[in-house]
């Protein structure tokens, strides 16, 4: 929920009026939009190399996972994994966007590690494509962009720790 939505609904809540603090917390996130969108134009734009980067990390630091009896053995199951993590950053586009992590929680990560350990998929492997995603992204950015969208990336390795 932006921060727009929450100073709105709180303030509802109570029937009065913004606050000075909110409205200030408003008048920031608007005047951050244009470098929000910015971020999330090159991570979209460049989600194919992104994703490729992220992968290849993950395969060389994690081996086991592309070997015979590892969850991305086989073209179709890296594909899959591959998929998983554009997923993952188009949630985190969607978090960059709204300046909020909860597009990401309600989205994207309530049941993630049940799903994963139901598929027997481990949970430190896809953290890990995820810290590759980030340092992919990041190789993108500008250092305050890459600040900003770093807080979604650690989000997302946070709530699968």
């Amino acid at each position: 929920m932006s921060v727009v939505t929450k100073s709105i609904v709180n303030a509802d809540a109570e029937a009065r009026y913004l606050s000075p603090g909110e409205l200030d917390r408003i008048k920031g996130f608007v005047s951050s939009g244009e470098r929000r969108l910015r971020i999330a134009q090159t991570l979209t734009e460049s989600r194919e190399r992104i994703v490729k980067q992220a992968g290849d990390q993950l395969f060389q630091k994690r081996p086991d996972v592309v070997s015979p009896g590892g969850n991305a053995y086989g073209e179709q199951m890296t594909a899959t994994c591959l998929r998983d993590l554009d997923y993952y950053l188009r949630l985190i586009t969607y978090g960059v966007v709204s300046g909020d992590v909860t597009p990401i929680e309600e989205i994207g990560l309530v049941g993630v590690k049940e799903m994963y350990n139901s598929l027997g998929t481990p949970i430190p492997g896809v953290a890990e494509g995820v810290r590759g995603l980030k340092n992919a992204a990041s190789a993108l950015l500008s250092g305050e962009d890459a600040a900003e969208a770093g807080y979604y990336f650690d989000y997302v390795i946070g709530a699968m720790q």
